[in-house]
């Protein structure tokens, strides 16, 4: 029996029939301009804004967070490799060609193609293959069996087959065309991107006529441009900004928390990085909680591990790593670990009172670390460099997969076979394919537990906190944020 729910039946049916809101146009202050248009490109925060708008994803959450319809209307796990996807009908992409079933198998195939190069690729390897197998009929077949393939699916994003092949890679990603509720219109590079509304969209209409995603890096900026009402919403505030925000005409803060976890990320590869003492003395010099109630202090948490309570494969009772500033002077100077100079990477899209107070942590404790700020490209180009050597030491991050399981974290962070891994553990691999491939839920939570305790006693990579996210918004805009850090526009709404 294909399994959907009665409330994906109501949204799907509400979509078909909502009538479009006022036209009017909406302006977005991201920090960078998106990476990339293509959604099986770069998943970070200031493409996926935008581009999540463009195209259709195979399922997607409701703003409760229930997986829900969308191109794939129901779904069947006929067997422990195998699930079958029935296709919605009468959707067309913006140029007014139909998608079809074979849309959707390739578009899987495309992004679990290995040559193709997707940073996405660690989240979707367990799929080996997507035929169409019926005219709306999609057929998925997995390595072994995967218990988070229905979770992954809420971020895979159907392209079109014909526009992609014809174009290639390169002149898709400049205009993209998918079939969501905005089409792509134009994309000054360095300035911002514009989308149209599309009024031909299957599902529930946006309420305006364009939304133009601009990017913005210096934050006061952003601020002045929502006060002036140049801007409709802004994202990436921190909680200074936030709090000078309450009370202001003409604006509001919105908040959620997120399934985002900061972590500090080590290249365990490289000197003095690789012997396990020095690690841990680079965790045991941050001070978590003066960063999440001393600096942060918008509702945040310190993480002991790489999830949140939101996650499925989250532990129960796993303590942060101690702070113990005196023991991580005492490592680094009889390991000689301040004598390498270390690269610090970050970019302009995270807060930088975070990433300064970590370095002044790490070099109270001895380390030689300097801070290297690059744009958010070149930030993640970097991170996923062919030789581990290319990679910095250190680097701040922010994790989401988006799935509510820890298989979309920790897996593409820890697993040797990840482009953003920097671990190489044989045992630590076996266990994070363990927790993958098992459809029991106590098998799963038994290996996931393992992992924490190897992450920790390894001092593999250190977790911060978990995120809040933070917009400022003009007082017209109806919208309340979700985990998943999506801006829908169309489930935004506009009072004058």
């Amino acid at each position: 029996m294909f399994h959907t729910t009665l409330r994906g039946f109501l949204i799907a049916a509400s979509m078909l029939t909502a009538p479009a809101l006022s036209a009017q146009q909406i302006t977005v202050n991201l920090v960078n301009e998106p990476s990339t248009l293509d959604p099986h490109q770069q998943w970070n925060p200031d493409s996926y804004y935008v581009y999540r708008n463009i195209f259709d994803n195979v399922v997607t959450r409701d703003d409760a967070g229930e997986i829900v319809p969308q191109i794939a209307t129901a779904w069947e796990q006929v067997s422990d490799t195998e699930m079958v996807l029935k296709i919605r009908e009468g959707v067309t992409f913006h140029d007014g060609s139909p998608l079809t079933a074979e849309d959707v198998a390739y578009s899987v195939r495309r992004i679990t193609n290995p040559e193709f190069g997707s940073p996405q690729l660690g989240q979707f390897n367990q799929i080996t293959g997507a035929e169409a197998t019926g005219e709306f009929e999609v057929t998925l077949t997995t390595d072994s069996p995967y218990p988070v393939l229905l979770a992954q699916l809420v971020k895979l994003s159907v392209v079109p087959k014909n526009v992609v092949e014809e174009l290639g890679d390169e002149s898709f990603n400049a205009a993209p065309i998918g079939s969501g509720p905005y089409a792509f219109r134009e994309w000054n590079r360095g300035v911002d991107v514009t989308l149209a509304r599309n009024d031909d969209y299957w599902g529930e209409a946006g309420p305006f006529d364009a939304a133009v995603f601009a990017a913005v890096p210096d934050a006061s900026t952003r601020v002045a441009n929502l006060r002036a009402g140049t801007a409709d919403l802004i994202v990436s505030i921190d909680s200074d900004i936030a709090r000078q925000l309450e009370g202001q005409p003409g604006v509001q803060v919105l908040t959620a928390p997120t399934e985002r976890v900061a972590f500090m990320g080590m290249n365990t590869t490289r000197p003095p990085l690789d012997d396990p003492q020095v690690r841990k003395a680079a965790t045991m010099a941050i001070d978590r909680e003066g960063i999440v109630l001393g600096i942060l202090a918008g509702g945040e948490t310190v993480a002991g591990q790489m999830a949140t309570p939101s996650h499925f494969g989250y532990v129960d009772g796993v303590e942060p790593a101690p702070y113990n500033l005196e023991e991580a002077k005492r490592i680094v100077a009889e390991t000689g670990a301040g004598e390498t100079p270390m690269e610090f990477a970050t970019s302009p899209v995270f807060d930088q009172r975070i990433v300064q107070a970590i370095q002044q942590m790490l070099t109270e404790a001895g380390f030689d670390v300097e801070i290297s700020m690059t744009d958010m490209s070149t930030y993640l180009q970097r991170a996923r460099a062919p030789e581990q050597t290319e990679r910095p030491f250190f680097s701040f991050g922010r994790w989401s997969c988006a799935c509510q399981d820890v298989d979309g974290v920790q897996f593409p962070l820890l697993h040797s076979s990840s482009s953003w891994s920097r671990v190489n553990d044989p045992a630590l691999d076996e266990l994070l394919e363990q927790g993958r491939s098992s459809l029991d839920d106590s098998t799963r939570k038994a290996a996931y537990a393992q992992v924490q305790r190897a992450v920790r006693d390894n001092a593999y990579i250190l977790p911060l906190y978990q995120a809040v996210a933070l917009y400022g918004a003009s007082d017209k805009l109806d919208w309340t944020p979700t985990a998943n850090e999506s801006l829908f526009l169309n489930r935004m709404g506009w009072s004058e």
